[in-house]
């Protein structure tokens, strides 16, 4: 069977949308599934809906991997295009929708196409600098050097291209980028602007150079929402049948996509978003939107998925067909973390209403264990927050974010440490693992066998774990406490009933 390209397209008779030439105005460190799924899925209904006519170069940041598949081959060998489902529910109705992405013209490695990358910053038409290099992809290493080819960090590979950019076209206006940044940190693109100073400061490139950066380069912070499954592999060879083409660079992800980029209203000039219709926020602040989904979708999942396990269930999907479980997770939502944020309600309901739809997927399978992972962090970060605005605002404690710190300690509630994790066991048998920072498992272990209050008191007082000391939040131990044995004498289960029920 042919491989996905502009010609088996045409000789299959294809009558979709695809854009075979056009100028690269757009290039992108990070050639992964989330990028493909989310920011080139964009861009190419933009060019299909607005006119956009942009062309996007894509550069793996890292090197190639001997004898690995090397998706930049794949792509390359396809002409850069590849299939893209997005799959999940609006409006109550399953949603299965297929496009051929067709905004790519090539991907190159900025190891091994070291050259070819810095030829990029020498095209007039280049406008747009997006980037996905991971959590630990935004770092400043000093040991980089100018003379690297490339520089081992993302940021200095960066500020190679910039002084690229800067030596061909000097200050002429509007040869500068508007650059994306989609990492999964605070302030990505502030972040990044910072460490591409630090570079341009520490090789010695010039005050003009840092005036450029500064004059003529918009650094936005982003924030990026849709969950992306990557390849299906289960369903490559059927898919492949269906299609008629092979396609090694095919990506799935959910309907749901939202995406927040902090800069000047002067970016939807040359982004046409509202003619394309996409659900694309560009704003001055990026951080309340940013709150609202860690502390609604990122804090629904904390603040329900152990006590949801605990009570025999592994994953997200099956969750929301409990009518308890679902009840319990909407009541932390809708009466205790909504009333603490600062959008308009009519926004923060709008976007809970979605987060349960989107938890409702039929084609992924979110397992509760893997949501588990370092719920330490997880609960501090999403849940903790949101306990605290409730308690400042209404002088009380939320019932459902209480008991969401009791299945934390039930579930990390573990009696063998081993060199693989802390193992616990659920109440009908089956064993399972937690996983966490070591220093946060031996803890556990070394208070597997206290009582409840002993238990509760040893962990709102870690304040390692919190930044804080829980013990001082008003009748939160003492609550804790009684939502603990509740778990231990009827479970899970009932703790959440009795939630519903205050």
């Amino acid at each position: 069977m042919d491989k996905l390209s502009y010609q088996t397209l045409q000789e299959a008779g294809y009558d979709g949308y695809l854009l075979k030439e056009a100028p690269e105005r757009v290039i992108q460190f990070g050639e992964g599934n989330f990028m493909r799924a989310f920011v080139d899925y964009f861009i190419d209904n933009m060019n299909e809906k607005a006119d956009f006519n942009s062309k996007v170069v894509l550069v793996q940041p890292i090197a190639p991997i001997p004898g690995a598949f090397d998706l930049k081959n794949a792509l390359n060998e396809q002409d850069g295009l590849y299939t893209l489902y997005l799959r999940g529910c609006e409006n109550g109705e399953k949603v299965n929708k297929k496009r051929i992405i067709s905004c790519v013209s090539r991907c190159l490695n900025s190891y091994t196409d070291f050259d070819a990358v810095m030829d990029c910053a020498k095209n007039p038409e280049l406008r747009f600098i997006s980037c996905n290099t991971t959590e630990a992809g935004i770092t400043y290493d000093p040991a980089c050097r100018f003379e690297d080819r490339p520089a081992s960090s993302y940021p200095g590979k960066l500020t190679q291209f910039l002084y690229q950019r800067f030596l061909t076209f000097g200050n002429e206006p509007g040869k500068g980028f508007i650059i994306l940044a989609c990492e999964l940190i605070d302030d990505n693109g502030k972040e990044l602007e910072k460490c591409v100073l630090k570079y341009a400061s520490q090789w010695n490139l010039g005050e003009d150079f840092i005036h450029w950066l500064q004059s003529e380069n918009v650094f936005c912070s982003t924030l990026v929402d849709r969950i992306v499954t990557g390849f299906p592999r289960a369903e490559a060879s059927a898919l492949k049948e269906e299609n008629g083409y092979e396609d090694n660079a095919m990506d799935t992800g959910e309907v749901f996509g939202f995406w927040v980029i902090e800069g000047p209203q002067s970016i939807k000039d040359e982004l046409p978003i509202e003619k394309a219709g996409l659900p694309i926020l560009v704003t001055d602040d990026h951080k309340p939107y940013k709150q609202r989904k860690v502390r609604i979708l990122n804090g629904a999942h904390t603040s329900m998925v152990l006590g949801a396990y605990l009570s025999g269930q592994d994953i997200v999907r099956d969750c929301m067909e409990d009518t308890v479980i679902q009840g319990f997770m909407n009541q932390a939502i809708y009466q205790e973390i909504i009333p603490t944020l600062t959008l308009p309600k009519e926004e923060l309901e709008d976007f809970a209403a979605s987060v349960t739809e989107r938890f409702k997927n039929p084609y992924i399978d979110h397992a509760l264990l893997s949501i588990s992972l370092n719920s330490t962090s997880k609960w501090k970060a999403r849940v903790l927050p949101s306990l605290k605005g409730y308690i400042e605002k209404t002088g009380t404690l939320p019932a459902c974010l209480t008991a969401s710190l009791a299945f934390y300690i039930a579930f990390y509630n573990g009696k063998e440490l081993t060199e693989s994790g802390l193992t616990a066991t659920r109440p009908e048998g089956s064993k399972y693992q937690i996983s966490d920072d070591r220093s946060i498992l031996e803890f556990y272990d070394a208070h597997k066998n206290d009582s409840p209050e002993e238990l509760v008191h040893a962990v709102c007082t870690q304040t390692g774990f919190w930044g804080m000391d829980l013990t001082t939040l008003p009748g939160l131990e003492e609550a804790v406490c009684k939502d603990l044995r509740t778990i231990r004498e009827k479970g899970a289960y009932a703790l959440m009933q009795d939630c519903l029920n205050k």
